[in-house]
Formats: structure tokens, C-alpha cells, sequence
């Protein structure tokens, strides 16, 4: 499945939405996807793949990702790790955790003191709940002096995981 973000409201070509739509459900899962959606949309495979990567340096599509179901591969226990790190040392920890293998997603949010007072969120997947803390001691060592606490808040329910949508040109009209 594909996961697309997008920045802001952009006028998008006819293309770039044929595109997008065609996406919606996922990347076909065929060794050259670009092709695949180039045959589905008669545009060929090179063309494709530059179309998104000129939407992604526009920054209408932020990334292109598989967004896998952990629990399907055996992944039943996910915390979103939080951190209260220093202000000025969150640009370039954060960055740091973001880079661990085993983070799949790391960003910053704002403190709502005195009830919250974490600032880094650093999400984590594992077999068990001692895998997952023994990734937040990782993601601890990295953090050092300049963190101040943490926990881990595991998940409870599945999410239902989607990306941009839009409608198809004519149903716009």
C-alpha cells in the first residue's frame, strides 16, 4: 500500500491525478509497479515515475511507502514511545532516532505543560512488549543527558491506514 501526504492544495495535472487515484489502493505488487500503472494508464513506465518524483519535490506527495500490517507479520505489540527532550537538542536527536532501523515513523510535537511534557514521539514495533522495550532503551542511550523521560504508550486497536484520496476528475464536475 502506498502512503501519500499531501503539503498543500496544488493544482495537480489531469496526469498527476490519474495517478493519485490509481495509487489510492496501494502500488501494484509486481517487481515494476511504474510499468504496471503505466500499462493500467497508458503512459509509459519512465513518465510515471517521473511524475512522482516531480509531485514529490513540489512537495504535493511527501513519500511513496509500503505501510505494512504489523500484525500480519507478527508484530502484535506497537508502542509510540515518548520523550521529553530539551528544546534545543530536538533538531538533531530527533533526527537521530528517525534514522534507527527499527523506528517506523519519529516526529515532533508540542508540550501541553504541566499535563504533557513530552515533546519527541518515536514509534516502535515488536514480538513482544520486551522488544519493544528494549528498542526505547536504544532509543534512550541516543537520547542521553538531554532527555529527561519517557514511556511507552502501546497500542490497543488496529487503525484502519490510509493515504491521500481524491476523487476522480469527473467526479469533481
Amino acid at each position: 500500500m502506498s502512503t501519500f501526504t499531501l503539503k498543500s492544495d496544488p493544482v495537480l495535472s489531469n496526469r498527476d491525478r490519474e495517478l493519485i487515484v490509481a495509487t489510492q489502493s496501494g502500488l501494484p505488487l509486481v517487481s515494476d509497479p511504474w510499468a504496471e500503472l503505466g500499462k493500467q494508464l497508458d503512459m509509459p513506465a519512465d513518465e510515471v515515475l517521473s511524475r512522482f518524483q516531480r509531485m514529490q519535490e513540489a512537495g504535493v506527495i511527501r513519500r511513496v511507502a509500503a505501510v505494512p500490517d504489523h500484525y500480519k507479520l507478527g508484530y502484535r505489540f506497537n508502542g509510540m514511545t515518548v520523550w521529553d527532550v530539551r528544546d534545543d537538542a530536538i533538531a538533531e536527536l530527533g533526527e537521530k532516532v528517525g534514522c534507527l532501523p527499527f523506528v517506523s515513523h519519529c516526529y515532533r510535537r508540542p508540550r501541553h505543560l504541566p499535563y504533557w511534557s513530552f515533546n519527541l514521539f518515536a514509534m516502535v514495533h515488536g514480538i513482544s512488549r520486551e522488544e519493544v522495550e528494549h528498542k526505547a532503551a536504544q532509543i534512550r542511550e541516543v537520547l542521553g543527558d538531554a532527555c529527561t523521560g519517557h514511556t511507552i504508550l502501546y497500542s490497543s486497536a488496529i487503525l484502519k491506514k490510509t493515504g491521500l484520496r481524491l476523487k476522480k476528475q469527473t467526479d469533481r464536475q
